[in-house]
């Protein structure tokens, strides 16, 4: 890959979902042998820079990945526009990014989306598991892994 891909996964807080899907897609690339990819996260809604979920930490702690180093950002217009792909967890966020830079909208789209090739009014978003058990992080990250194996594959497929 000659040319550097930047990824921006956006969520609510930055805690949860977005912060899970960076590391994971990280992981990821990493794996597949894929170069040149920069992966950041953050939220629509962060209020201060709070570290990842305790939960979210312990689900990604037993796939084997160190979370505990996160620090949630407030998504901003630099980020988007440095950003040549951004992936939300929801049709809200995506709305949300839209409606903050519209000049970005066609580089948006909701991770599943973008994976499957859905359509925003399709049902697209990650659930969200924040305040729940253990068991919706499980759950909420198996989407999150099942969506980000489909995007490995897209760029494995454009850049091949």
């Amino acid at each position: 890959m000659n040319k550097k891909i930047n990824i921006l996964f956006v969520c609510t807080g930055n805690t949860c979902r977005s912060s899970m899907a960076q590391v994971l897609f990280e992981e990821m690339v990493k794996d597949h042998g894929i170069e040149g990819i920069e992966v950041l996260s953050a939220g629509t809604s962060v209020f201060y820079p709070s570290g990842a979920s305790e939960k979210a930490i312990q689900v990604m702690r037993d796939k084997g990945i160190d979370l505990t180093q996160h620090r949630a950002q407030q998504v901003t217009c630099e980020m988007i526009g440095q950003a040549d792909l951004i992936l939300t967890m929801t049709n809200n966020h995506r709305q949300a990014l839209v409606t903050m830079c519209p000049e970005a909208a066609d580089k948006i789209f909701t991770l599943k989306e973008y994976a499957y090739g859905m359509r925003p009014n399709d049902v697209v978003d990650i659930s969200d598991p924040f305040g729940l058990s253990i068991e919706h992080y499980s759950i909420c990250s198996d989407q999150i892994v099942q969506a980000l194996e489909k995007v490995v594959e897209k760029i494995k497929n454009e850049n091949a």
